[in-house]
This record gives C-alpha cells, structure tokens and sequence, in this order.
C-alpha cells in the first residue's frame, strides 16, 4: 500500500474518429508525463466525443476495439499506466468505457452507468447504460471511476464512496455554455463534500462541429476546497501530487489556480475554438465572407482572423444600388485593420438581369420582399462561386436573433459553411464588438488594437435591400426583442410569462412568437454553429416545422 501517488491530468484536444491520431496523442502525453504513476485522458478520448451515430457502425466498433488493443500493449513500454475512454462491445452492446492499462495489460474497465439525453447530449440513441461502477484497485489505493455524467449526478458518486472509494478521477467531455464553470464549481465542491473523497474532474479542449470543450480541469479536496484549476482552452499536462493524511484519507498536495477567461471573453474564446478547428479538420485552406461594412460580418472576420490568421481570411463587398458610401467606407476600413484580402464585386448588373428575366411573370406587382431576397441570394451565388473555384469556406454571418424570427434570407444570407455566430443575440454581438477592438488576449493570431471602425458598432442595423432601410423598421429595438427571444427560446416561457418579466406589450411578444415558429423551416436549413448558450439552434432545440401550437394565441 502507497501513501503518495502522482497523477498526471491530460486536458486534451481530439479528432473524432481518427483513432490513430487520437492514440498517438495519448501516448505522447504518457511519455511526456515521466514519473506519474497514472496518466488520466477524457472521456473518450480514443474515439473522440460526441462519436455519435458512428457507434451504430460496426466497422468503427471493430477498428475502435483494435485500437484499443493496441493502446494497451503499448503500456508494455516504460511510463505511467494510463486511464482511456474508449468503447466495449459487451454481449452485442456498446458502452462507454474507461479502460486502465499498465505493463501491457488490461487492468479495469468500468462502464458508464449515467447516459445524458438532453440538449446536445444524445447517448441513449447509441450506448447502453452500465451497472453501477466499483472501484479498482490501483497500487493499494481503491479508485473510483465516475464518467462524466455519472458525476453529475448523485447515484454513482455515492455509491463508489459507499464501496470503498478513496479518491474520484472523473472524466469528462463537457461543452462550454456561458456560466457553466461557476456551475460546475459548485456541483463538484458539493460532490466531494458529500461524498468526503477528493476530486479530479478533468475535461478536454477544441471544437468538435456544434460543440466547444473549454477544459477548465479542476481537483476539489474533500473539504470542498478548489486547489488545482487547469487552464481553459488549451491543452494542457499537469502532474498532481497526492497524499495519504496521518486520518487514512487522500489529499492532493498540488496548489494551481489558473485564471479562467471572464465573460465576454470566454464566448470570444468559444468562437474561436469552435472555428478554428472546424476549418482545419475539415480541410478547408481559409474562409471567405461578405463583409458588409455591418457589425455581424465584421465579428465574424474578427473571429476568423483570431482563429487562423489574417492570410487565410477574404473578405468580399457586394454593394448594390441600396448599398451606402458609408457601409463601402466601413468595410475597406475593417479589411484593412484585419490585413485581409478585401474584393469589391457589384452584383448591380446581376440584379438587372434577374429583373429583365422576371419582368413578365413580375408586371403589374410592386417591388417588395422577391426583388429584396434576389440581391442577398445573388451575393451568395457569387461568394459560392468563389468557394467552389478557390475551396475557401464561405463562413455565414447571421446572429441568433435574425435567425429566431426570420430574418434572414434562405439560400441568401443564411448560406454557408459555418456560423460563428449562430448562437449569439445581436446584443451579444456589440458586446463581442466592443471588447475585442480594446483587448486582443493571448494566443489569439489577430492583430493588437481595434479589429473595426468604431462606426461600424454605432450605426444603426440596415440590411441595405432597400431605400433608407433599418432593422426597426420590422423588429423592435435589439435590446428589447432579446429578452423577448431568450425568455421564448432559451428559457421556453409563455408569452404571457415573458409579458410579466419584460413588461412589454402582449401583441409584440405574441408577434415575436409567431416569427420565432414560423422560421423553423430556415433554421433547418442553416449551417452549423457554435454552441454558447443553455439552447442553441441546433440538436439544443427540435421543434416540428409543421406546428400550430402557440402560447400568445
């Protein structure tokens, strides 16, 4: 029996499905983590996270179990036993697995008992639930194994305590929402309280299509008391002394508080992750957008240089009649505080011809919303044709808020790739706006100082598709349509519910209702994009498109 172990916490990023680079990765992490008696990874780090439908597919269970094999048999070499998540197929069934290996050998395999199946989380489509889990014996110290949402929640956690457990190692593959560090700070501190066993919660970093895994890494001693915080969106290795008291029970030795990035800078931060690694895995040499002389595509090119430098983002203006000097000015200025390519491509003589084509079927109707959504889709025919001739991404540029109501023009403004933006409310994107053109924190390959024209932030939103057009003109003011919309979508209250917190009329929630339903069927067809908040538009949210159900009726 040992009173000390050394355990080395890997705060990793992934590639889902490339479980050769997924295990070269561990590996490397084990031989950097020299004099460790244990290496922890995340959850399910050989396979990546969400894996998704993949575990329907038998090919990847075979590969995925061969890997694993192979995993183990290199703890034959020198080095610390590892602790992976991987997956098992045990009587035709697949289960989320941690596997320890040591000296080349299998040593424990403990199966996820607590399966999520809310928000983005969908583990019950593709994993059985294991029994509760035991503790395994390492070194004399009996170890519990709580995977991700088994910590969450209280069943496991207890009933690894009430086994024998000394300490709890916890993997984790746990998305990044706004405020969920205090969330889980609080969570855990109360786990280990109750449970009076120290803990390690140690989550993975990067992107992973809709998701962002900040890390955050943390080990609570049994008093409750945070002593080790890792950093949040980066990987990291850290060795985590432990200690047998004079009272039999386990404490972690290391002090190490990391600062975690406030808000709005985490959400910054989520962007960039997201886009970065979405981009790259995919193959994709750079992005192009529209950029408009507008606030949306002026953060989304802020966002895009931050994650993969200024030479691997264009930028494309497509003034039309409706277009102003001022929007023109603003978008050569934002290219140029960037240093990216910037295009100027009219799409006036595109218009006419459209207009030419369509003026027999169109006589006798005035101009309205037809004539409007033709320039935004003649903008994305252009920016496609582009991405398909050079293979840059086309990266959209539409915010939530648009999206909730149906602002947006599909197959026009909505088209693309990806969206950083996705799940942001326009009130979060001058947020956004201001703090980046003061800050450029580290690690961030944009430039130092402002990333726009102060103008561009004070204007008043226009989509310019017609004269003197603004924003207001069909939606109230942002600062007052986002509580509305946060209240409808994210907090799912009845309009009269929003009614009583907002203190805004009944008519204009009612509308605003009706708009967020009726756009459904856009949202279904817009890209991919990060996920900020408790619900995005995405596997967040899954409302029937065919739905006559309203609360403001």
């Amino acid at each position: 029996m040992t009173d000390r172990l050394t355990i080395a916490l890997a705060q990793m990023n992934q590639r889902v499905g490339d479980l050769a680079a997924n295990a070269a990765a561990i590996l490397d992490m084990r031989a950097r983590a020299e004099g460790a008696d244990l290496l922890l990874v995340p959850e399910l780090q050989l396979t990546g996270y969400p894996p998704e439908d993949l575990v329907l597919k038998p090919a990847f269970l075979r590969e995925t179990e061969a890997a694993a094999g192979r995993l183990v048999e290199a703890t034959s070499a020198p080095g610390p036993a590892i602790a992976f998540g991987s997956i098992r197929v045990v009587d035709g069934k697949a289960y989320n697995v941690m596997i320890l290996a040591d000296e080349g050998r299998e040593l424990f395999v403990t199966r996820k008992r607590e399966l999520p199946n809310y928000g983005t989380f969908d583990e019950k489509r593709v994993f059985s639930a294991g029994p509760l889990p035991e503790p395994f014996t390492f070194k004399g110290v009996r170890i519990g194994f709580p995977i991700c949402e088994d910590m969450w929640l209280r069943d496991v956690p207890h009933h690894l305590a009430a086994a024998g457990a000394e300490m709890l190692l916890s993997p984790n593959g746990s998305p990044y929402e706004i405020d969920k560090d205090d969330l889980r700070r609080r969570l855990f501190s109360e786990r280990a309280t109750a449970t009076g066993l120290p803990i390690a919660y140690l989550n993975r970093v990067g992107g992973q299509d809709e998701l962002a895994f900040d890390g955050s890494s943390m080990v609570i001693n049994a008093d409750g008391e945070r002593v080790v915080q890792m950093r949040d969106w980066q990987e990291q290795l850290l060795m985590t002394r432990w200690q047998r008291g004079t009272n039999g029970r386990w404490r972690c030795e290391t002090s190490e508080v990391a600062t975690l990035a406030p808000y709005p800078e985490d959400v910054y931060r989520a962007m960039v992750v997201a886009l970065r690694d979405y981009v790259q895995r995919n193959g994709f040499p750079g992005v192009l957008l529209g950029l408009s002389g507008g606030i949306d595509s002026a953060l989304s090119a802020a966002v895009a240089v931050d994650a993969l430098g200024p030479d691997k983002v264009w930028g494309v203006m497509m003034p039309s009649v409706f277009t102003s000097e001022t929007s023109l000015g603003d978008a050569a200025e934002n290219a140029r505080l960037l240093g990216i390519r910037h295009d100027v491509i009219p799409i006036g003589g595109a218009v006419d011809a459209l207009a030419a084509m369509l003026k027999e079927p169109f006589a006798g109707r005035k101009p309205d919303l037809a004539e409007e959504n033709i320039q935004a889709r003649l903008r994305m025919v252009t920016l496609m044709a582009l991405s398909n001739k050079f293979g840059h991404m086309l990266l959209t540029t539409g915010n939530k808020s648009e999206m909730s109501v149906g602002y947006a023009t599909l197959y026009g403004d909505m088209a693309g790739g990806y969206s950083v933006l996705k799940d942001a409310y326009k009130t979060t994107v001058f947020k956004l706006s201001r703090w980046r053109n003061e800050q450029c924190p580290a690690g961030l390959l944009g430039p130092e100082g402002k990333v726009m024209p102060d103008s561009i932030i004070t204007k008043p939103p226009t989509a310019e598709l017609r004269a003197n057009q603004k924003d207001e003109d069909s939606l109230p003011p942002y600062d007052r349509l986002d509580p509305i919309l946060h209240g409808l979508i994210d907090r799912e209250l009845s309009v009269s519910e929003v009614v009583a917190e907002t203190g805004e009329q009944r008519a204009i929630v009612a509308e605003m209702e009706k708009l967020v339903l009726r756009a459904e069927y856009k949202r279904r067809q817009a890209p991919p994009g990060v996920k900020l908040g408790g619900r995005n538009f995405g596997r967040d949210r899954r409302y029937p498109i065919t739905n006559a159900f309203r609360t403001g009726a």
